[in-house]
């Protein structure tokens, strides 16, 4: 096994995979990355960050393109890494930084309750 996926399953993420996480009312998102580079380390350390911001809430699946290049190609990936909403038309996208939590969560359109 590639030392990043160990990195990342140790991290309970799945690489490549939607099996395992949505339900009703959830938020689903893509996040898009190549490799296991310095950028990719960060945007799957965001990525965790972001869904215990959101409570569990949101549901991010993560996609190495050099993995699955034809799902880039197919969602029109240019750059990683990209965090998509494809649930909408046209998708709404992120690319590059997403370590500012409170602004990706806001630019997904998730509502924390302030009381919590």
């Amino acid at each position: 096994m590639h030392a990043f996926t160990e990195w990342v399953q140790r991290l309970g993420c799945n690489m490549s995979t939607t099996e395992g996480g949505t339900t009703p009312g959830q938020l689903n998102l893509r996040l898009y990355i190549a490799g296991d580079g310095p950028g990719a380390r960060r945007a799957v350390e965001s990525r965790g960050r972001i869904i215990d911001a959101a409570s569990g809430q949101i549901f991010i699946e993560l996609i190495d393109i050099l993995d699955r290049p034809a799902d880039a190609e197919l969602a029109g990936i240019l750059a990683t890494p990209t965090l998509s909403d494809e649930t909408v038309t046209p998708p709404r996208r992120l690319v590059g930084d997403i370590s500012n939590i409170t602004q990706v969560l806001e630019y997904f359109g998730y509502r924390r309750d302030v009381n919590s």
